[in-house]
């Protein structure tokens, strides 16, 4: 078993090499300790063969990158129109702008070209329109399409495109052009199981309608998660039931048990004399678990449930006795030499680990617990097992999570998903509205539940989180561990701990990567201010980044004009925490989200520990001809160091500055007006600045093309130039030096691209 553990180990921990090991050095190293488990005495053979397993898992999980790696789109190809045929898999997802699909690619048309397998791809629709053609799963298209390689934005907290993508093994997402041609349908085992599923889910929906309890019902039965609106997984994650919705061990488990039950009293009742019982009932148990993962879509907490029913399975069937963690490890190790890139998906490690904490909280009692006892142990050894990590990846925990599970798993796994499975197994229309009826009721509950208070706590480093996994295993151990509780101290400085704040007279900035727009958090000893807020909804980018650098208000929230790339999450950072100022460029921007605040005029200033914030622009009463026009310049300063700020402020508002203010402008660090556009950033306003650093926001291959190579080139001659589009995430500190470092190079992956900034630089 530890063999097992090692090579899983080896596994792991190549998927977060800043780069790939040479597979022929892994070759040698694997042999060479291979040929010492022969050759040399005991001790040192048991070392060599463990050494052995770890590298093979390392060697193994190297490999499969490469190969993966081998196919992702070129970069001469991105951005280009590129003919194709291929068939649709899983289930197409509708959506205001069109319909995105998973795309398995045939054969490429175009002379010369190469694809990954398998692509993402969006045909777009006018909103509130329908698309031109139907697009169903299994059926068979040839189209051209203009493809993009899996880059997305870069941020430490919060969802990862990137990764995601990389884990599921979409290398490359394209945008259909017109004039798509239908081929046929594919006929082919998978295409027949995807036809299947969505006209299941096309059939509760026409009895449901396109209702929250519609998509709760097909996400049960059929794994159409993505019929569930963001708003009810918004709610469901405040309730920590997401993994209630998602068809998970419990489900699966319930399914096999359930076949097993049936059959089991058949042969009770009509034994058959050709066929062992328990043959017929195992099998029968696996078989049905086997067919509702396929149905589902054979996601990772499926794969581990029905790797872990066929190693139960064999050992009944063999009279072999192997232990829980024996049938754990030998799961996850199938999981993973299928899917090594699945170390990358939380939920897989979710799904093991609070098996594991199940496995381990009944360990070492010399008799059963009572049913209820076993329940409210179950329900704790949960809830410590999904703490540290709920809240190291969200950087939230739902304090109702145990009642809300004690009474949803109930509901869900014994009434509402059997029902539910039932119900599309049946042709009639009332099991499904009685499905229905239930899902509403349970989001109900939800709806009330999501109203309690979260805990929220900052993103930890690594090592406290590596003392607060400690504590809770030391809290989950078996009973009879003299001074369990005393786990809990090792947690506490995990749940409790707070970055540093800057010291007085120092300021921080940090440019999140909203794709194409601007946010910047500004950060001195005890206050914070956030000058935008990017594109998206807030809990897209932001809100996680505030939560994960232990934001727990703002003083200020500047919103430079009425611009979505600038303004458009304002609401839900206004709801998800307290704000004592708004600022606004423009009176439209706080009509438009229902705020209150007041409107950014020249001569607003003020101090905070030791660091000047300066408005500069725009002017009270005075007409300007457009919203770009409108932006608020903000100007921070310290001692040494000043950071300028102007939102998408045109060339004539720099020109005017720079004649009201001459040298007074003069700036270390400039964010580039217009995400470098050609309309900002002009040569008297960079020679009156003479920036040393200067930081463009803007989205990777944005449809805009910024910035500019006339602006980059203008920049280049100030100074050193850092891209959130290709740096990620950057931060920058300004005290007697100006020092940076940037989240692509902080965070290397080799699945992860990353730009020229070095990993940490300085400026005086």
């Amino acid at each position: 078993m530890l063999k097992l553990a090692l090579f899983v180990c080896g596994v792991v921990c190549c998927a977060f090499l800043p780069q790939l090991p040479s597979l022929w050095n892994l070759s040698g190293l694997t042999l060479l300790a291979w040929l010492l488990t022969r050759l040399s005495g005991p001790r040192p053979a048991m070392l060599a063969g463990w050494l052995a397993a770890f590298l093979l898992g390392m060697g193994y999980a190297d490999a499969r990158a490469q190969w993966r790696l081998a196919q992702e789109l070129p970069a001469t190809q991105w951005q280009q129109p590129l003919s194709l045929e291929g068939v649709v898999r899983g289930l197409p997802v509708p959506a205001d702008y069109g319909v995105r699909m998973q795309f398995e690619v045939e054969r490429v048309l175009t002379d010369g070209v190469r694809l990954p397998p398998r692509v993402q791809l969006t045909v777009f629709a006018r909103k509130g329109q329908p698309v031109a053609a139907p697009w169903r799963a299994g059926q068979r298209w040839q189209l051209t399409a203009r493809f993009r390689p899996r880059q997305s934005t870069a941020n430490p907290f919060g969802f990862d495109a990137e990764q995601w993508l990389w884990s599921e093994g979409v290398l490359a997402s394209g945008t259909i052009q017109p004039a798509a041609r239908l081929q046929g349908e594919a006929e082919d085992a998978s295409a027949w199981v995807d036809r299947l599923r969505e006209r299941l889910v096309l059939r509760i929906e026409a009895v449901l309608g396109r209702s929250r309890a519609a998509g709760l019902v097909a996400g049960l039965t059929v794994g159409a998660q993505q019929r569930i609106d963001r708003a009810e997984w918004q709610s469901l994650a405040r309730t920590g039931l997401t993994h209630l919705v998602s068809i998970s061990g419990l489900h699966i488990t319930m399914v096999a048990g359930m076949v097993a039950a049936v059959v089991a009293g058949l042969l009770r009742r009509w034994p058959l004399a050709f066929c062992p019982p328990r043959l017929l009932i195992v099998g029968s148990g696996v078989m049905a678990a086997a067919c509702y993962a396929v149905l589902a879509g054979f996601s990772v907490p499926t794969q581990r449930t029905l790797y872990m029913l066929g190693c139960m399975a064999l050992m009944l069937l063999w009279r072999r006795h192997w232990s829980g963690l024996h049938m754990w490890w030998l799961a996850l190790t199938l999981v993973l030499l299928i899917d090594p890139f699945a170390v990358l998906a939380p939920g897989l490690w979710l799904s093991f680990g609070l098996v594991a904490a199940l496995m381990l909280s009944s360990a070492g009692r010399r008799r059963p617990a009572g049913k209820a006892r076993q329940l409210l142990l179950g329900q704790w050894a949960v809830t410590v097992a999904s703490l540290l990590p709920l809240l190291s990846l969200f950087g939230q925990f739902p304090l109702v999570s145990p009642l809300a599970n004690a009474v949803a798993i109930p509901f869900v796994s014994v009434l509402l998903t059997p029902l539910a499975l039932l119900a599309v197994a049946l042709p009639w229309e009332w099991p499904l509205l009685l499905s229905g009826w239930l899902a509403e009721l349970f989001y109900r509950g939800v709806d009330w539940l999501a109203q309690w208070p979260m805990l929220q706590v900052a993103a930890a480093p690594w090592p406290l989180l590596l003392l607060g996994g400690m504590g809770s295993l030391y809290l989950l151990a078996p009973a009879g561990m003299p001074g369990r509780w005393l786990g809990a101290s090792l947690l506490l400085p995990a749940l409790c701990y707070q970055p540093p704040a800057p010291e007085p007279g120092v300021f921080r900035a940090v440019v999140l990567d909203v794709g194409q727009g601007l946010s910047v958090l500004i950060q001195t000893r005890h206050h914070t201010l956030l000058f935008d807020t990017g594109a998206a909804e807030g809990g897209r980018w932001v809100l996680p980044q505030l939560q994960g650098l232990g934001i727990r208000q703002l003083d200020t929230l500047l919103l430079s004009h009425n611009d979505k790339d600038h303004d458009a999450a304002a609401a839900d950072i206004a709801a998800a925490l307290p704000v004592r100022r708004i600022l606004a460029g423009q009176q439209a921007t706080l009509e438009q989200y229902g705020l209150s605040g007041q409107l950014c005029r020249r001569g607003q200033s003020w101090a905070w520990d030791g660091v000047r914030f300066d408005v500069l622009w725009p002017p009270a009463a005075e007409v300007l001809p457009d919203d770009n026009s409108h932006s608020c310049v903000l100007r921070v300063a310290g001692p040494r160091h000043a950071l300028m700020l102007t939102g998408d402020a045109p060339r004539a508002v720099e020109e005017r500055l720079v004649a009201d203010y001459g040298q007074q402008l003069r700036s270390s660090v400039l964010v580039v007006g217009h995400h470098g556009s050609r309309t900002s950033t002009a040569p008297l306003w960079l020679e009156t600045l003479q920036p040393q650093l200067s930081v463009l926001s803007a989205g990777f291959l944005n449809r805009y093309r910024h910035p500019h190579p006339l602006v980059l080139a203008a920049l280049r001659q100030q100074g050193r130039i850092l891209r959130t589009d290709a740096d990620g995430l950057l931060t920058l500190t300004l005290a007697d030096a100006v020092r940076y470092d940037c989240y692509r190079q902080l965070a290397a992956r080799y699945w992860r691209s990353a730009g020229p900034c070095a990993q940490e630089g300085a400026l005086e």
